[in-house]
């Protein structure tokens, strides 16, 4: 595992990465970056420790890459608080191995995995990834795609899961129709730019000047530059409109949407400490019940149901995993840096 160099006194990320890379290591113990507790970037650090126990229903992947997702950065932080309510732990998080996305090489199987066997390439959803084993449940998993490096299906699962069911579980996309998706340059995103292309749709996408390119490279038929344009001005009304960890409000999305149209409130960053982003999903529902346009959430499902016809999607050339940029193992705290900023274009990856 390489570490980075830096300019004067090394950090302590750093220190360890290099003594751990001098280190004789134990055939029952793994590198992985580990979290006891909430809090800053500060509360990640990398470690040696034991590979992770499988149930019957789970296998034990190699890990060659992870990816991260917002969802990884709430868990660090733990906020908004109701995720420790939810189950992830009151006082820090139950699994101190963060990190979902993944990829590798099935090195173990429990005694109930039917799907897979020693040796499969595949990638999916596991229970900490930023390490150089993890577990992963037989139904969170998929062979990977022939035609993907391990770097990029890491950086499939989450995201594009999401996205899919946003688009065509909640958003009930039908051909032919007028899309607005906002945060079309993020990890969830940039999926469901591509993804709303393959449904059949026109679609407009909503991002800052530095990434309109972008979006327009992945298939956006029209890109609004929300530093210079309003998406909600009035003259362009949407069939369907997915947010995607945005911070309008409900009254301005409302202008966006035609009469009959449908908003998908994905994710969100405002809200305050307690619910966060949660509250105006809760809100959107409420609201729903007394106007005739259609507004909902997304809760999104880990299960390989999906998975595989993202790599039907994927081999036909429909839908390409964006990585922006890609951290060892041992930087996980700038890549996470990185995503908090927001300077995250597409999906960021860390490779093992």
């Amino acid at each position: 595992m390489r570490s980075t160099k830096h300019a004067g006194r090394p950090t302590r990320a750093t220190t360890l990465a290099a003594d751990l890379a001098n280190s004789e290591p134990r055939g029952d113990v793994m590198r992985a970056i580990v979290q006891n507790g909430y809090g800053s970037t500060d509360v990640l650090r990398l470690a040696e420790i034991d590979k992770p126990d499988i149930a019957a229903n789970e296998v034990l992947l190699k890990v060659y890459a992870a990816g991260m997702d917002r969802g990884t950065w709430h868990v660090m932080t733990g906020r908004p608080y109701l995720i420790r309510v939810l189950g992830f732990g009151f006082r820090g998080p139950k699994n101190p191995v963060p990190g979902l996305d993944v990829a590798g090489t099935v090195v173990a199987v429990g005694s109930d995995v039917t799907r897979f066997q020693v040796g499969d390439e595949v990638f999916g959803i596991s229970r900490g990834s930023f390490a150089e084993y993890a577990a992963a449940r037989e139904d969170k998993l998929a062979h990977k795609p022939a035609g993907l490096s391990f770097e990029q299906a890491a950086v499939v699962p989450v995201s594009a899961l999401t996205a899919i069911q946003a688009l065509r579980d909640a958003g009930r996309i039908e051909a032919g129709q007028q899309v607005l998706i906002i945060g079309a340059s993020g990890g969830v995103g940039t999926y469901a730019v591509q993804l709303a292309k393959a449904f059949g749709v026109e679609v407009t996408g909503v991002s800052s000047s530095a990434k309109v390119d972008l979006v327009r490279s992945i298939g956006a038929d029209h890109v609004v530059d929300y530093t210079r344009e309003d998406f909600a001005d009035g003259v362009h009304r949407y069939d369907l409109i997915l947010d995607i960890g945005g911070n309008s409000r409900l009254s301005r999305l409302r202008r966006a949407l035609a009469p009959r149209g449908t908003l998908v409130i994905v994710g969100g960053e405002e809200g305050g400490s307690l619910t966060g982003g949660f509250g105006r999903q809760i809100r959107v529902l409420v609201l729903s019940l007394f106007v005739r346009q259609r507004l909902t959430m997304v809760a999104s499902k880990e299960h390989y149901a999906d998975l595989e016809p993202l790599s039907q999607l994927i081999e036909a050339g429909q839908v390409t995993p964006i990585i922006g940029k890609s951290y060892p193992l041992a930087e996980v705290h700038d890549a996470m840096r990185q995503l908090e900023a927001g300077h995250a274009r597409g999906k960021t990856a860390i490779t093992i």
